[in-house]
């Protein structure tokens, strides 16, 4: 549990700590938990949404545990660059395309329609501020003060 490969991590995983890469067909996060998961064309489960309090670390790591391939890590601080950050932020086109082709396919029914809107409204919603905060994090390596400047993306 925890072990995923970052190089074998979806290109979808949103950055932050949590990642998934390799994962079996089993589809167990975008069931228990569309909120925070999906799964990308090669039926690999990936982190759309970083969870923001304990429940939601708790819900996250309950899903990684019950993945039999250990294709979920936690250990994304490590790997991802401010400058990593920016370049991924700069490809969301490539991922809001993603998405509308998922809600196109819907009816197979590997995303949850709702949850693939979500992520598009994620994606052009609060994702900038997040990320802008997580590149806060990676940089002075504490989370920033009510009021102090965020990096921009």
């Amino acid at each position: 549990m925890g072990h995923g490969r970052w190089q074998e991590r979806s290109r979808l995983n949103v950055p932050g700590p949590f990642y998934a890469g390799r994962t079996d067909s089993g589809l167990n996060g975008p069931y228990y938990l569309p909120e925070h998961v999906l799964s990308d064309d090669e039926h690999c489960e990936f982190v759309h949404r970083q969870p923001a309090d304990p429940r939601e670390v708790a819900a996250l790591v309950e899903i990684a545990h019950g993945e039999p391939l250990g294709g979920y890590a936690w250990d994304g601080d490590r790997h991802w660059t401010p400058q990593a950050v920016r370049d991924w932020w700069s490809r969301r086109d490539e991922v809001r395309a993603w998405i509308g082709r998922e809600l196109d396919l819907s009816e197979e029914g590997r995303n949850e329609p709702e949850a693939l809107r979500q992520y598009a409204a994620h994606l052009d919603g609060g994702l900038e501020a997040y990320l802008r905060g997580y590149l806060f994090w990676l940089v002075e390596g504490r989370e920033p003060r009510p009021g102090e400047a965020l990096p921009d993306l």
